[in-house]
């Protein structure tokens, strides 16, 4: 029986999508939130991984949020963004 509860709750766990606590990419400084701090990456070629990366670089800070400030590059993308809390 205690192997039936586990297998369930196991199931459960594994299907709860932890997406919604990752931050999210806004266009303007979101109300409520402060801006707290920068993040910058390098990443591939495309803008995808370029926001990606910036995503979980802002996560890592705690962050709610981030805004892309910055994107360059020709094949080595670089970025920044402001991060808010």
């Amino acid at each position: 029986m205690k192997k039936i509860t586990a297998l369930i709750a196991a199931a459960v766990l594994g299907s709860v999508s932890f997406a919604s606590l990752a931050a999210v990419e806004v266009q303007t400084t979101p109300t409520g939130q402060q801006e707290f701090g920068h993040v910058s990456v390098s990443a591939g070629s495309n803008l995808a991984s370029l926001q990606d990366e910036l995503s979980a670089k802002a996560d890592e800070m705690g962050a709610k949020s981030f805004r892309i400030t910055s994107v360059s590059g020709p094949n080595q993308l670089h970025g920044t963004a402001v991060i808010y809390k």
